[in-house]
């Protein structure tokens, strides 16, 4: 069974870049407290979205980032 793809290229590629960011800020200890738990959250969201280049968001919204063929 494959995932269909609602995310452009773009749009993974931001997803996988701000995710990463966000972690490496949680690893590093630049957040802290609650602010670092909502960090690390959102990072493995949108690192695993950005890869697997799926958003339930979009699919729940029936939207989405790339083109529809």
């Amino acid at each position: 069974m494959r995932i269909p793809t609602n995310e452009s290229p773009l749009d993974r590629t931001l997803r996988i870049v701000v995710g990463a960011v966000l972690g490496w800020l949680y690893l590093a200890g630049y957040v802290t407290g609650a602010t670092a738990a909502v960090a690390l959250v959102f990072s493995l969201l949108l690192l695993v979205t950005g890869i697997v280049g799926y958003c339930p968001m979009y699919a729940l919204f029936r939207t989405g980032t790339a083109s529809m063929r």
